[in-house]
């Protein structure tokens, strides 16, 4: 059965086409779980509620799910709470 950790680390597969980074390295991703070896549920959020790369990031996490076997890939989108960026992106950026 797939794990957490295994669809975690094809989320850092997935970039923002904007920054250049992974939804998981930008903290997009909030939580992951695990519902079956064919079912999936992510929680997410975009850097902004108008991001105009909104649906196609929303695609892509499905697409990097189904790719892992995931037959049902439930990809929520919420901005509560809104995003604000990690420390260690901010370091990265040198904000």
């Amino acid at each position: 059965m797939l794990t957490k950790e295994r669809v975690m680390q094809e989320l850092e597969t997935v970039m923002d086409p904007e920054l250049g980074l992974d939804l998981v390295t930008l903290g997009l991703i909030y939580s992951v779980e695990v519902v079956s070896d064919k079912h999936v549920r992510i929680e997410m959020t975009f850097t902004t509620p108008l991001c105009p790369f909104g649906p196609a990031l929303k695609q892509d996490v499905t697409q990097a799910m189904y790719d892992l076997g995931f037959t049902a890939a439930e990809i929520e989108i919420t901005f509560d709470p809104p995003w604000t960026p990690p420390d260690h992106l901010r370091e990265m950026l040198g904000v």
